[in-house]
């Protein structure tokens, strides 16, 4: 899209407009928003248009792998700190501690640096 000349010769940007009325009802008798999204009588998002084209797809690829599987939000990722600090010597150990020491003197500086 770009910007088009009305016939009144004002210049209209068609892709500001696009961007700013998405979230609106469509007008007609399905139940969706000018991007396509299913939406309920209050216009809050039950299916995303993603969504709907992610099932479409699925349905019409037979290979399993291709598909998008969904990832579960509740994933649990493992500490790196905790992960690396097990791997070290005391002396790694006391020397990583002390870094952190000196990281946290760093930030009382800058906050007094900054109060000044």
């Amino acid at each position: 899209m770009g910007i088009y000349r009305s016939a009144m010769g004002k210049n209209v940007d068609m892709s500001a407009l696009v961007s700013r009325n998405e979230k609106t009802r469509a007008v007609g008798n399905m139940k969706v928003n000018a991007r396509g999204d299913t939406i309920d009588s209050f216009g809050k998002i039950i299916t995303s248009v993603n969504e709907k084209v992610n099932t479409a797809y699925s349905k019409t690829v037979g290979n399993k792998s291709a598909n998008i599987t969904r990832r579960t939000a509740n994933r649990i990722e493992p500490d790196p700190i905790t992960t690396v600090a097990m791997d070290l010597t005391n002396e790694e150990r006391e020397l990583e501690s002390s870094i952190e020491d000196d990281l946290i003197i760093e930030q009382i500086k800058a906050k007094e640096i900054k109060k000044k």
